[in-house]
């Protein structure tokens, strides 16, 4: 199975409900989204269901994401699971996505969380810091292990391979 780990773009300050769930991704930061879905539009490197954190932000990234690689086309959707709100255990949600899910996943979040995910599955911490908008492709198989596939760092748009396989 391919899974995406991607952090939200880049987000206002504050909302002007003054609710840190509610803030919307900055304009700046909604093209950093498109720019980083292109890229992997243009990788073949799409996933074919996206799960992300109820918060304003990771949902606007999520949905950018599927307009962007053509989600609906495959038969996909984004679907929001409070497993991926800030300060949330993403490994069970890993589980449940492995039984239930097709090869491709992406889930949408916040740091730390997406961080500790990444080292939980990985087995040791990700040599740089995940930033807004990044991705992080892994391969996990049948017996849950995990490879780093590529980092997408969305300042360079360079989708770095750490091992070419084609797990799908």
């Amino acid at each position: 199975m391919k899974l995406y780990l991607m952090r939200h773009g880049p987000a206002e300050d504050q909302a002007p409900s003054g609710l840190d769930c509610d803030r919307a991704l900055t304009p700046s930061g909604r093209d950093r989204v498109v720019a980083v879905a292109r890229a992997l539009a243009a990788a073949d490197e799409v996933p074919h269901w996206i799960w992300t954190s109820p918060l304003v932000r990771a949902v606007q990234t999520a949905e950018i994401v599927a307009v962007q690689t053509k989600l609906s086309e495959r038969g996909g959707t984004v679907q929001a699971k409070r497993e991926l709100a800030l300060g949330s255990e993403g490994r069970a949600l890993i589980n449940h996505v492995m039984n239930r899910l097709p090869k491709r996943v992406m889930l949408v979040g916040h740091e730390p969380d997406l961080s500790a995910l990444a080292e939980d599955l990985l087995g040791a911490p990700l040599a740089v810091p995940f930033g807004k908008a990044m991705v992080v492709g892994v391969a996990i198989d049948h017996s849950q292990s995990t490879v780093l596939r590529f980092i997408l760092d969305p300042k360079t748009l360079i989708l770095e391979r750490v091992r070419d396989e084609n797990a799908t």
